[in-house]
């Protein structure tokens, strides 16, 4: 039996060991906002984060993060209702086009932030560098990530 804590909410799974994190989130829990793309650790689609730090679910068995917090783009929002600034800020600067990409980046952004990696949009850039975005909104998720740390009363150079 896996206990998986996801989102404030703890769920008991009977899963095959080789079960991945991210087919345990939409396969077992119906939570699809965790994307599931490259199965590769490639593009950073499936990224959530576990005890506060942001990995790649396809890359983690589900028995790995037996007992540990996880946050997904479900989660992340604050219980009133509202978006998380990071959420907001991708609203705000039009940082996402198909959306696909959206919820991987947006938790590594939090991430970035959170972490202390957005005071330049060259630190933004490498440390947003594992999640791909085929449609190429960089520009506009780097805007993003800044005025979302901005938020946070990190000031990032441009």
């Amino acid at each position: 039996m896996t206990s998986l804590r996801v989102n404030g909410l703890t769920h008991e799974l009977q899963l095959d060991p080789r079960t991945t994190l991210v087919d345990a989130l939409r396969e077992h829990l119906g939570l699809m906002g965790t994307k599931k793309s490259c199965d590769r650790g490639e593009c950073g689609a499936c990224t959530v984060h576990i005890d506060g730090r942001r990995v790649l679910a396809c890359m983690t068995l589900a028995v790995m993060a037996d007992g540990k917090h996880i946050t997904t783009i479900e989660g992340l929002a604050p219980p009133d209702g509202g978006l998380h600034p990071v959420q907001a800020a991708f609203i705000e600067q039009d940082a996402f086009q198909c959306g696909y990409c959206t919820p991987g980046q947006i938790m590594s952004a939090v991430a970035c932030i959170d972490e202390g990696h957005a005071t330049s949009d060259d630190q933004i850039r490498e440390f947003m560098s594992g999640n791909i975005c085929r449609c190429a909104a960089y520009p506009q998720i780097v805007a993003a990530v800044r005025a979302a740390a901005a938020s946070y009363g990190v000031h990032a150079t441009v």
